[in-house]
């Protein structure tokens, strides 16, 4: 067994594909509609599905927005360099809920940044403490 994909639904799939792929540099993989369900379903992610786990970005053409919940924690991604990473997505309009630093109790550098929709993704650098 192995991880295919995280769904997330989003309420304007052009700003989350555009947050996804411009801000946090993923690859639009695929991309359809299926108007007799009203719903177009986008994949993105850093490589491809049979290699990789993706994102599945589901847009129900009638929800503008969702009640998050409090069972949702984060994606996690892991980067170079997580300073250097909010940077970069600071500049291309990406916005950082918790800058960069160490963990509250642990070692490890890390920061949030928010999707269009709300969904938080945490950056985690590749020399973990924890």
């Amino acid at each position: 067994m192995r991880i295919l994909h995280t769904m997330l639904r989003v309420g304007d799939l052009d700003k989350s594909l555009a947050f996804y792929t411009e801000v946090l540099g993923m690859q639009l993989l695929r991309r359809k509609d299926y108007p007799e369900g009203k719903f177009t379903l986008a994949f993105v992610g850093y490589g491809s599905e049979a290699e990789n786990a993706v994102i599945e970005l589901t847009h129900n053409w009638d929800t503008t927005s969702y009640v998050l919940g409090d069972g949702y924690g984060h994606i996690a991604l892991e980067v170079p360099d997580v300073y250097k990473a909010c940077e970069d997505i600071r500049a291309r309009g990406g916005k950082i809920t918790r800058e960069p630093g160490p963990m509250m109790h642990g070692n490890s550098i890390l920061a949030f940044v928010e999707d269009p929709d709300g969904y938080k993704i945490e950056l985690l650098s590749p020399k973990r403490a924890d």
